[in-house]
């Protein structure tokens, strides 16, 4: 495993981690600015975008697990494909299952920092 596809690796885990610890914070700091994010249903959104969905899900409790199926480093740039799975408690005790692969483009910046710019979600609801 080259340094690349480790940090990338790295960058999966530290934003599933935040995300069940409800860092936002973190998790913006793992995209670029002019991250774009595509899901059924909607049409593509931005980081801001995605911030204020996280706002609206602070008390929602996120257990998840990653699996990356492909990582493939092109020079400064990095796609990888992932199997999610994610269960979400509201604070109603409500629970939602959701499960499928993702699709990440990442670029790396001039100090060698890996983040997210594009990100294809095809997950969906589970029993």
């Amino acid at each position: 495993m080259t340094d690349d596809e480790r940090a990338i690796r790295d960058l999966v885990a530290t934003w599933m981690a935040a995300s069940k610890a409800g860092d936002i914070e973190t998790v913006l700091g793992l995209m670029a600015d002019d991250a774009v994010f595509l899901v059924p249903g909607r049409e593509p959104f931005g980081k801001a975008e995605f911030a204020a969905a996280s706002q609206g899900m602070k008390n929602v409790q996120f257990e998840g697990t990653s699996d990356i199926r492909e990582l493939k480093v092109l020079g400064d740039w990095a796609w990888l494909r992932n199997y999610l799975t994610v269960t979400m408690t509201r604070p109603d005790g409500k629970i939602m299952r959701r499960a499928g692969y993702t699709l990440t483009i990442l670029r790396k910046q001039s100090n060698g920092k890996w983040l997210l710019a594009r990100d294809a979600n095809l997950m969906a609801e589970i029993a």
